[in-house]
């Protein structure tokens, strides 16, 4: 029976699809975006945003149940230095995955894969998006306004007294 076991194999037998998205874990945490098929980018969604959630704390547990999966120091240190940091006040959903096309050999959908807080062009349209927003019905009101202004009374300037001497 199969009972609980929804995760993707990807082909590989169970060493080389660790050590596989290890491999690619290292990369993403180092390069901020890697290009990949669709396939093995939702497999190493799963197995990196656990390690993002370690990072936000920087103590010497995390470090190790992270270096225990990676294995390469360097990245470790990045991870809860650079990353660790910029992702501390995201409550999740650290990656996105972005499709390029098809491949030409074996015409496999491939993707982008990066981490969220490091697309400086993506940020930049979210923070334009956030400015923009109004409501329903505000240009209708804002057109009245300016067709049919309120009609003021002249205000006449206090006429000065002579002053006696």
């Amino acid at each position: 029976m199969r009972h609980n076991k929804k995760f993707n194999h990807l082909g590989r037998k169970a060493a080389h699809r660790g050590a596989m998205l290890s491999n690619m874990a290292c990369s993403l945490i180092m390069h901020k975006r890697i290009s990949t098929t669709l396939a093995k980018a939702k497999a190493l969604r799963i197995f990196v945003e656990p390690l993002l959630t370690r990072a936000k704390e920087d103590n010497m547990a995390n470090r190790r149940l992270v270096f225990s999966e990676l294995k390469q120091k360097e990245v470790v240190t990045e991870l809860f230095q650079n990353v660790g940091e910029k992702i501390a006040n995201r409550p999740g959903g650290y990656t996105r995955i972005l499709r390029t096309g098809f491949r030409l050999g074996d015409a496999a959908e491939m993707c982008i894969i990066e981490l969220v807080d490091y697309n400086e062009n993506m940020l930049k349209e979210t923070k334009k998006a956030a400015k923009k927003s109004t409501r329903r019905g505000g240009a209708k009101k804002a057109a009245a306004e300016e067709v049919a202004p309120v009609a003021e009374a002249p205000v006449e300037a206090p006429a000065e007294e002579p002053k006696a001497e």
